[in-house]
């Protein structure tokens, strides 16, 4: 059974989930426990370091998981950097989305400027070291 360990902050779409299952062969999909996405949503930004932070996730990614897992994981730069280091040391899959954007811009009656913005899914790609 391949599973997918799901280390950012939104819900996944249904494209995503069909590319899961369909492309990557994913089974179960694994949503981090409510105290673990509360430490990856929230990296303290005053941390001189935060692997110290991680450290909790890190244990139950590692308890959790089996080598060719994948692991979608989305954030804070130096968390991302850490966990993808992570993964591919324990033959994990690290794996991030890729989306195409709309942005379109209107001049509002009062001179202000209102920016919508559309994001759609195109592709799960894989870190590369």
């Amino acid at each position: 059974m391949r599973q997918v360990f799901l280390l950012f902050s939104h819900q996944l779409t249904p494209s995503q989930i069909e590319e899961l299952k369909n492309k990557f062969k994913v089974d179960k999909i694994v949503y981090l426990p409510k105290e673990l996405q509360h430490i990856w949503s929230n990296i303290p930004p005053e941390l001189p370091s935060i692997k110290g932070h991680l450290q909790e996730m890190l244990m139950w990614l590692r308890q959790n998981s089996n080598p060719e897992d994948l692991v979608l994981v989305q954030g804070d730069f130096g968390a991302v950097y850490i966990l993808v280091n992570f993964c591919k040391k324990f033959g994990l899959i690290p794996i991030y989305a890729t989306t195409e954007r709309q942005v379109s811009e209107e001049i509002l009656d009062d001179g202000t400027i209102q920016v919508n913005r559309k994001f759609s899914h195109v592709r799960f790609r894989e870190f590369e070291m």
